[in-house]
């Protein structure tokens, strides 16, 4: 029998509900009220149900587990899509990129760490979080380096070009254990000018006329 916490493998798979968008908000806020409240191991099923007035039964039916839940909420009311990103020059996708980040931290980055040992503990968990939220964070960053690699602006071969999601995601997580702050995006341009950037080679400059504003764009 699958434990009430395993996310299966059609976790982020929609399922046919009567749950309206902006009904599945309210809950989704709800749940992440209860994370910041009491943590991931005091969420239950029945107090989301019980903070929401919603049906035990349509929670399980619509997500099926804590942890589809728990990722549903995280990834439905994320405000930035960094694949949207695109201003030309890979000095301007990342200073975008940190923008975006630095923007969503204050909102981000206590629930990551208030999930973090629990999905040390739950390998459904883990999985379910990278797949919906990190994975294609790192893959939006990459998919900026290798577009500047294809317009030459960085050789294909350079070393530090692989490091580049880890360095701009991993400070976002990692300042405010260091610093006691969170990396907001002030913090965030400045260390990709000063840290990233010099590394790749390149300074920070302005976007292509022709491509600017294109900007991280909220999901729908």
């Amino acid at each position: 029998m699958p434990s009430p916490d395993s996310v299966p493998e059609s976790a982020l798979a929609p399922r046919r509900s009567k749950i309206t968008p902006e009904r599945a908000q309210e809950l989704y806020t709800a749940v992440l009220d209860l994370l910041r409240e009491s943590g991931y191991e005091s969420l239950t099923m029945e107090g989301v149900a019980a903070r929401t007035r919603c049906g035990k039964s349509t929670l399980y039916r619509q997500w099926g587990s804590k942890p589809e839940l728990v990722v549903a909420a995280l990834h439905g009311t994320r405000r930035m899509r960094l694949p949207d990103i695109d201003t030309g020059t890979l000095a301007g996708d990342l200073l975008e990129a940190a923008r975006a980040i630095g923007e969503a931290s204050g909102r981000d980055t206590p629930l990551m760490h208030a999930l973090s040992h629990a999905a040390l503990q739950n390998p459904e968990l883990l999985r379910a979080l990278r797949e919906a939220l990190i994975v294609p964070e790192i893959a939006a960053i990459d998919a900026m380096v290798r577009r500047a690699q294809a317009r030459g602006e960085i050789a294909a071969d350079l070393p530090g070009a692989e490091y580049v999601a880890a360095q701009l995601l991993g400070v976002m997580r990692a300042r405010p254990l260091l610093e006691g702050r969170y990396a907001d995006a002030a913090y965030l341009s400045r260390f990709v000018e000063k840290a990233i950037l010099p590394g790749l080679g390149l300074t920070a400059g302005a976007p292509d006329p022709d491509r600017r504003g294109t900007r991280a764009r909220p999901e729908s």
